[in-house]
């Protein structure tokens, strides 16, 4: 009795089993095996692929697109101009098949609840496929699109013009526009699944300089100005200085740009310009090509401090000019000595150079200084050096022999002088108060013997010398110079109508 129970206990549970496996072997059994067929109620770009194999599917979508691309007309607006595209303008593309091919595999992925829920949802069986990834030549025709309208935003400029009595101006930036080419695949393709014929407004964005003409009214400004003076020079001498400077007048120097003033200048002679005037030549006032380029030259090198532009290489004379104070000259000269200098400035630096009859002057234009800055030029007088007085050469090898010829006889060449040492600084005020001094500079004019040539033949019985005016300068035992007298005696030895 007992094992008749128990058989009716197993049969039942058995049976219950069978039935809950028939059960969930019919809700399953779609998922249990893959799908060799769409699911019912699928649809791609509209057309219903139930039921049909991934050949016919791919099959009935390409004809439908191909019959919609021949009514598919594409009008696009600007404020201008309109443009229209029709289905002739483009192919479908063979990635129609491989969409058909994700979408079947999408229903044949994941465990089979994930299965079974992708079937049986009610809003999971609609796919589209972007008309800009099926109409071949679709982003060409966008990308020429977008040459034609994209007009590129102009900063503002800077305008120079080095002859005028105001030679820094600003021109003011464009507007610049351009197409957002995402928002318009995405209108296409939105507005294509809603009609064959349609119409966009094409989106285009505004795009704005990013400097503007007030950013360049604050940030570019005159940054120095300097002149020296000229006044009792010789003409000639007058001309090389301006000859000279003319080639910087309007000269634009980029950021990081190094500048030689030897090789803008170009090579001091008559092809290129110059004429005669003093030069120094063995600390002796000679006539030269290019006498004067020198006080170009300085007066560049002291605009360019008060810029506070990066000097790379500046030499001093021989001897002290009166021009301009101990130790801010900048002497060149071809193949010895050169001034250079290079734009430590985040934007352009713009010269103008400007002389009349008695000043030279140079003025400096760039990235505005900060404001309430100002640099100003210190020397200070260290000490003079005695001159070691006169040394007589006898004229044997007759050089100066339609001057003097007999013992007795003497010829002045130079003057003795004595020398100097300063150093030179740069103090920077900001709001009138002194943050910083610089030592730029420590120089020695060292001192110069004078010259004095005497004949080489004995005064012979008969022979009367004339008169000889020349005295002997003994060495110098002390100097009488200082700070405040040095300039001015200068002048006296070295007078502006013998300066280099």
């Amino acid at each position: 009795m007992k094992k008749k129970k128990t058989w009716v206990i197993l049969s039942v549970i058995i049976g219950c089993l069978l039935v809950i496996f028939g059960v969930v072997f019919f809700e399953f059994k779609d998922v249990i095996f893959n799908q060799q067929t769409f699911a019912d109620e699928t649809y791609i770009n509209g057309v219903n692929v139930s039921g049909m194999t991934k050949a016919q599917a791919q099959n009935v979508v390409t004809i439908q697109m191909l019959s919609k691309r021949s009514d598919i007309k594409i009008t696009l607006k600007t404020d201008d101009m309109v443009y229209v595209w029709t289905g002739d303008d483009f192919e479908i593309d063979n990635g129609i098949m491989m969409y058909v091919d994700n979408v079947f595999n999408y229903f044949n992925s994941g465990n089979i609840f994930e299965k079974r829920s992708k079937l049986k949802s009610n809003d999971g069986k609609y796919f589209n496929m972007s008309y800009s990834e099926s109409l071949t030549g679709l982003d060409e025709k966008i990308n020429k699109l977008c040459e034609q309208l994209n007009i590129e935003a102009k900063d503002a400029e800077v305008v120079f013009d080095s002859k005028s009595v105001t030679p820094l101006s600003f021109k003011s930036g464009t507007i610049g526009r351009q197409v957002d080419k995402q928002q318009l695949k995405l209108l296409i393709d939105t507005k294509l699944f809603e009609s064959n014929n349609i119409e966009i407004e094409v989106p285009i964005q505004n795009i704005l300089p990013n400097v503007t003409k007030i950013d360049l009214e604050k940030s570019v400004k005159k940054r120095s100005e300097f002149s020296t003076n000229y006044e009792k020079s010789s003409q000639d001498r007058k001309f090389n200085v301006r000859h000279a400077l003319e080639a910087f007048n309007g000269l634009k120097i980029e950021p990081n740009q190094e500048i030689s003033f030897n090789n803008t200048t170009g090579p001091r002679n008559a092809e290129n310009g110059y004429k005669k005037a003093n030069i120094i030549l063995n600390g002796v006032y000679v006539e030269g090509y290019g006498g004067g380029v020198c006080q170009a030259s300085t007066t560049l090198y002291n605009a360019l401090l008060c810029a506070d532009i990066e000097i790379l290489e500046v030499n001093k004379h021989t001897l002290p000019s009166s021009y301009i104070w101990l130790g801010f000259d900048a002497m060149v000269s071809e193949g010895v000595s050169d001034l250079r200098f290079v734009n430590n400035t985040s934007q352009p630096l713009y010269i103008k150079t400007s002389c009349d009859d008695k000043n030279a002057k140079v003025e400096i234009f760039g990235e505005a200084l900060r404001d309430n800055e100002k640099l100003v030029r210190r020397v200070e007088f260290i000490e003079a050096i005695p001159h070691p007085g006169d040394r007589i050469i006898p004229d044997t090898e007759g050089k100066y022999s339609n001057k003097v010829t007999y013992k007795g006889e003497y010829l002045r060449l130079k003057y003795p002088k004595e020398g100097y040492r300063a150093k030179a600084f740069m103090d920077r005020y900001i709001d009138g108060v002194l943050v910083e001094s610089k030592q730029i500079r420590d120089v020695t004019y060292e001192a110069q013997e004078g010259i004095i040539i005497e004949g080489v033949e004995d005064v012979t019985e008969g022979i009367t010398l004339p008169p000889n005016d020349v005295k002997f300068i003994p060495a110098q035992t002390k100097s009488n110079v200082n700070q405040d007298n040095v300039q001015k005696k200068i002048t006296v030895e070295n007078p502006p109508n013998y300066n280099p």
